[in-house]
């Protein structure tokens, strides 16, 4: 295994963001976590990730706005999309992964082995990416609302 960390960009309290960390730990990978939503992100930054996906895979599909149909992913531009994810870091699907120089959104098993090299022991209840918690809303969009 490369010694070469993994900078893991979450939302901070997000259960299923900890499970995944906690799986990559437990395989042995080193972590650097960056809060996704404080980040300074940059188009150019953001599109290192999301740019090899269609823009409607750009988005959290657990985002209120998206769950309540305000923004609907679908029918945007990459333009729209981008404009959209840079004003309202809630709306960008996560985690954000990158590993030497190798950038990937989601936590998708095969992406992570192919994309990442990444290898993960098979455990049963692997986490993927919808939300674990039990709150509604989750209690930072909840503070948020304020």
């Amino acid at each position: 295994m490369s010694s070469a960390p993994i900078t893991f960009y979450e939302k901070s309290g997000c259960l299923t963001n900890k499970k995944q960390k906690d799986l990559l730990r437990r395989a042995g990978y080193e972590l650097l976590v960056e809060n996704l939503l404080r980040h300074d992100w940059s188009a150019t930054e953001l599109l290192r990730f999301l740019g090899p996906l269609p823009v409607s895979e750009w988005f959290n599909p657990s985002a209120p706005a998206v769950k309540s149909g305000v923004v609907v992913p679908s029918e945007l531009d990459a333009d729209s999309a981008i404009a959209l994810l840079l004003d309202e870091h809630l709306l960008i699907r996560r985690p954000l992964l990158e590993r030497e120089g190798n950038c990937m959104v989601g936590f998708d098993l095969e992406d992570l082995q192919q994309i990442l090299q990444v290898r993960l022991p098979e455990e049963e209840g692997t986490p993927g990416e919808g939300c674990s918690s039990s709150h509604k809303p989750c209690p930072e969009v909840q503070a948020r609302a304020l």
